[in-house]
């Protein structure tokens, strides 16, 4: 199956977002497709041998939208603003004049000339006229899509507006028959209704254009990625320093990079040191060191330093490419809870143009004049709202995971971050998730002299790579200890090692392999270090033992505080570890994990995660390597510590940062999210319930109460904008130590 991202034009809601799904959905072929109304986008997924862009196109023109292969526009939704923006403004400057031409005897004011209902009639229409022309977008997307049997947004406001006109048009005829004046126009119940055409279309500008500039700002997460590349960069030729556009490197290429400057692809440092700012990839706010042999990421910044890189990745196959498009594609798929406004969308307009003209029929049935049987029916056309329902999940989802990338974590789908917040069981892989994932020196415990112990201990590891002995080496390192010279060094493989110093024959290594030498010694301290989960190196001459050295995986810092969130969030936490049973509880007991299975092996951990699905949403974490078959298994699969490498594709939600503290920032975002988007489908939901009975006169034979379209058109507005406002409150979100 091939995977496509198209660009979609014309859509203005939810009912546009459905005939374009379903438009797709009927071609021989197609796998899935999801269209998202708030980013203009389709996700579709297709048979080749059936199948091809060209056609999904074809099959989005003729259901009366524009379609095009997926292209990035940073400044879409504020080019829309623009445009719709000078709309506006022209707009309300015939409608002004038309307003007070028309309602200027409501206010005792009188103008001879226009006491004439023929001369009042053209100088309303003069002045409409330019209005109509400015939005006629909403006319022939309208009228288009009721004559393709998919009616929209578009379609009410057009069938609103167009009525407004028909019918003055006929009072008009009607007046130049009779050569009505004011008077006489009362007596023949002659109304012109050019005002509310025109109050209707400037009214859903104003929407659109505060729609727009409210999109704008649901986006920025993805437009601040964007920019985070620099459009050229410096290369090195033939030892010229060259400006070339940033999309023209390849890999190989010698890329410069100076103190400000933002690195423009993933490379390695061949030359120079820097200090690199990676909080827009990492979501870590101190800047790291680098140096020669180290690799940097595209997008991240150079705070101080001049270094050479190598370029490695560019282009789409950066990091930062990467992980824009997986904040885009979490943004442009749905989530479960959609379903229910998406399945109300596709019935929505037809429902509500079926509603407008019943209520016209019932009023005039029950006696009412014709012109306001009419204006109840243009009211419940004007004042529903699809785009509301339409927006309420996009916009929560967009926000969502936008602040989610700003913190370093990813999530791939509207799905996964719905499904998180169901989450019961947090499985936990130990090496690279609980730990650090690489040993450290714990404790030095000196049977003679320490620093001749450090010493003599550094001078033996120093020739090995082993990784126990690359933890000694860094801790002399870290402790200024000097490196003597050693001679004839040996490597007793899976045991230890031994070598000359100064004359003298010294060994490291375990407990049997120092046994084996016939070298005595009281084992009790070897036995609790063993305990604790930490790995003793023993040292010694040809005649005693000299210290001990105990090396271990370390838990990080953040780890018990982010199991103790977990736990005070009522969520079961386990640990899977391939370590001894003393090691493994020694590591439950100092993180505050609930559970430990020790000795599992990497196959084994798909089945517990099994085991635990049976009591509610098992969320998996681990380093994305070894516990592939777990995380693909669970409900929810988080790869932790992914660093550079975030195209794992067996989680659905990756963390930049080696963390456990973001997985409670993941959920605590996910429920933040979830009860936005439940708010959002409320007050959609909510407001059509009401407002549509009342634009109808549910309640004017009653309590008296009539609104006329032109508030209709207000609310309708006001309704959508309110539901990207709300949207927008996720910005706020900051996580809780819980």
């Amino acid at each position: 199956m091939k995977e496509q991202k198209f660009n979609i034009t014309g859509m203005m809601c939810s009912a546009c977002q459905a005939h374009v799904e379903n438009a797709v959905k009927k071609l021989d072929g197609i796998d899935t497709v999801s269209v998202n109304l708030l980013a203009n986008t389709m996700d579709a997924s297709y048979d080749e041998t059936k199948l091809n862009n060209k056609k999904i196109i074809n099959a989005v023109r003729k259901a009366g939208y524009g379609a095009k292969e997926f292209s990035r526009d940073n400044d879409e939704y504020s080019e829309n603003a623009d445009k719709t923006k000078t709309q506006l403004i022209l707009s309300i400057a015939f409608l002004i004049p038309l307003m007070f031409v028309s309602m200027s005897h409501m206010f005792g004011i009188h103008i001879p000339f226009l006491n004439n209902m023929t001369i009042l009639g053209i100088v309303e229409i003069l002045l409409l006229v330019p209005i109509l022309f400015l939005n006629r977008k909403y006319f022939i997307n309208g009228f288009k899509s009721l004559f393709k049997l998919n009616p929209n947004m578009d379609a009410l406001i057009a069938l609103g507006a167009g009525v407004s006109v028909a019918y003055s048009i006929y009072n008009f005829i009607i007046a130049i028959i009779n050569n009505a004046d004011v008077m006489t126009a009362e007596s023949l119940g002659i109304h012109y209704y050019f005002e509310s055409a025109g109050m209707i279309l400037t009214f859903i500008t104003i929407g659109k254009f505060l729609e727009s500039k409210s999109k704008s700002k649901t986006s920025s997460a993805i437009s601040k990625l964007i920019k985070l590349t620099p459009k050229t960069a410096l290369v090195e030729k033939d030892g010229i320093e060259k400006e070339v556009e940033t999309s023209s490197l390849r890999a190989g290429d010698i890329v410069i990079c100076k103190n400000g400057m933002s690195v423009p692809v993933d490379g390695k440092i061949v030359e120079g040191e820097c200090s690199v700012d990676e909080s827009a990839i990492t979501g870590e706010s101190i800047p790291v060191d680098k140096t020669v042999g180290d690799n940097v990421t595209g997008g991240t910044v150079i705070t101080s330093g001049y270094i050479k890189i190598e370029a490695v990745n560019t282009g789409e196959d950066t990091t930062l490419a990467k992980i824009i498009k997986l904040v885009e594609d979490a943004t442009t798929s749905k989530a479960p809870i959609a379903r229910i406004a998406d399945k109300v969308a596709a019935v929505f307009v037809p429902a509500v143009i079926g509603i407008a003209i019943i209520t016209t029929v019932i009023w005039l049935l029950c006696g009412a004049e014709f012109s306001r049987a009419i204006t109840f029916g243009i009211a419940v056309l004007v004042i529903s709202c699809p785009c509301a329902l339409g927006l309420a999940t996009p916009t929560a989802i967009m926000v969502g995971t936008g602040k989610a990338a700003q913190y370093g974590i990813l999530i791939k789908s509207a799905e996964a971050l719905e499904t998180v917040n169901k989450v019961k069981t947090v499985v936990l892989d130990k090496t690279g998730t609980i730990t650090k994932g690489e040993p450290s020196v714990t404790d030095v415990l000196p049977y003679t002299d320490k620093t001749d112990l450090l010493k003599t201990a550094y001078a033996l590891e120093n020739n090995s790579e082993h990784p126990l002995a690359k933890a000694v080496v860094n801790y002399a390192k870290n402790n200024e200890i000097e490196l003597i010279k050693t001679e004839k060094f040996e490597s007793h493989t899976g045991s230890g090692i031994s070598a000359v110093i100064n004359n003298k024959k010294y060994f490291s290594g375990n407990y049997s392999f120092i046994q084996n030498l016939g070298i005595d010694f009281d084992n009790n301290s070897i036995k609790e270090l063993y305990a604790c989960g930490k790995t003793p190196l023993i040292f010694a001459d040809e005649e005693k033992v000299i210290g001990i050295i105990a090396v271990a995986d370390t838990i990080k810092e953040s780890s018990k505080d982010a199991v103790s969130s977990l736990n005070n969030m009522d969520i079961n936490t386990v640990m899977l570890t391939g370590d001894n049973e003393q090691a493994a509880e020694y590591i439950r007991k100092s993180a505050g994990i609930s559970t430990a299975h020790a000795q599992v092996m990497p196959n084994e951990k798909e089945e517990f995660v099994r085991k635990y699905r049976e009591n509610g949403a098992v969320a998996m974490v681990g380093d994305g390597v070894n516990d592939s078959p777990a995380l693909v298994s669970a409900d929810v699969g988080i790869a932790i510590g992914a660093g550079t490498d975030i195209a794992i594709d067996s989680a659905d939600i990756v963390l930049m940062k080696s963390d456990l503290m973001d997985v409670v920032t993941t959920i605590e975002l996910s429920k933040a999210v979830l009860r936005n988007i439940k708010e959002n489908l409320f007050w959609a939901f909510i407001y059509n319930i009401i407002c549509i009975p009342l634009a109808a006169g549910a309640f004017y034979s009653l309590l008296g109460w009539q609104m006329q379209p032109m508030f209709g058109t207000i609310a309708m507005s006001l309704s959508s904008i309110c539901v990207v406002s709300n949207a927008l409150r996720l910005k706020r979100f900051n996580p809780k130590k819980v």
